[in-house]
């Protein structure tokens, strides 16, 4: 078995799900596209970014929002590092903003990762990504500069680039984090930060996989 159909297996009929972004996530969301395809498994989604909702789509899982059902009994998503507290380091993708919220508003967030995203301590993998409004870019490379976050703004061929939200990320080059909570509460005190790639105390199981079909090694669930 797969952490992909494993987590599969955990959607509940007629239930309502958000739906990660990237490559776990989105493989998830093929895979319970096909289930709702092939048998009496109703269910709704809520995207965390456009290329999930057109995938979504596609895959003929129908979709709401949040406005139309508040709750969500669960969100399946991946992450880029996840420490053995399950914090988690999001935003790779870019999408960690909408992530957040979507994440925040379910009830159970299921997160599926290689072997490889597992760290020993957040930062590890040397990258925290932060989102910013445009108008902020000044402000937010000196206050990140300050607390030695070192801030470089995504760009392709020399232009910057847009979120969902029609915002910008700086990626942070960071070494292992001492105290991710005061470093979120730090980042986020400044003016024009829209969100980071802090996820902390919200994943309640961890599904780990191997190789590129992410075959089911181990799972970890946060203690009570």
């Amino acid at each position: 078995m797969s952490i992909i159909e494993r987590a599969v297996e955990l959607v509940p009929p007629d239930a309502l799900v958000g739906l990660g972004s990237g490559r776990a996530a989105h493989a998830f969301v093929r895979a319970l596209g096909e289930r709702v395809g092939s048998t009496a498994l109703k269910v709704r989604g809520v995207p965390t970014s456009e290329e999930t909702a057109a995938l979504a789509r596609e895959v003929g899982i129908p979709l709401t929002t949040l406005d139309e059902v508040g709750e969500l009994d669960l969100t399946v998503d991946g992450a880029d590092e996840v420490a053995p507290n399950l914090d988690l380091i999001k935003g790779y993708g870019r999408a960690m903003v909408r992530e957040k919220i979507v994440a925040a508003s379910s009830r159970q967030l299921v997160i599926l990762v290689g072997q490889e995203k597992l760290v020993p301590q957040l930062g590890t993998r040397g990258k925290l990504p932060v989102e910013i409004m445009p108008l902020a870019l000044p402000l937010c490379t000196r206050r990140l500069t300050a607390l030695g976050c070192r801030p470089v703004p995504w760009t392709k061929d020399g232009r910057l680039l847009t979120t969902d939200n029609g915002n910008w990320v700086l990626d942070c080059p960071i070494g292992p984090i001492s105290d991710p909570v005061q470093l979120e509460h730090e980042i986020r005190a400044i003016p024009g930060v829209v969100g980071t790639g802090l996820f902390l105390g919200m994943a309640n199981l961890v599904l780990v996989g191997t190789g590129s079909n992410y075959q089911f090694a181990s799972e970890m669930r946060r203690s009570v």
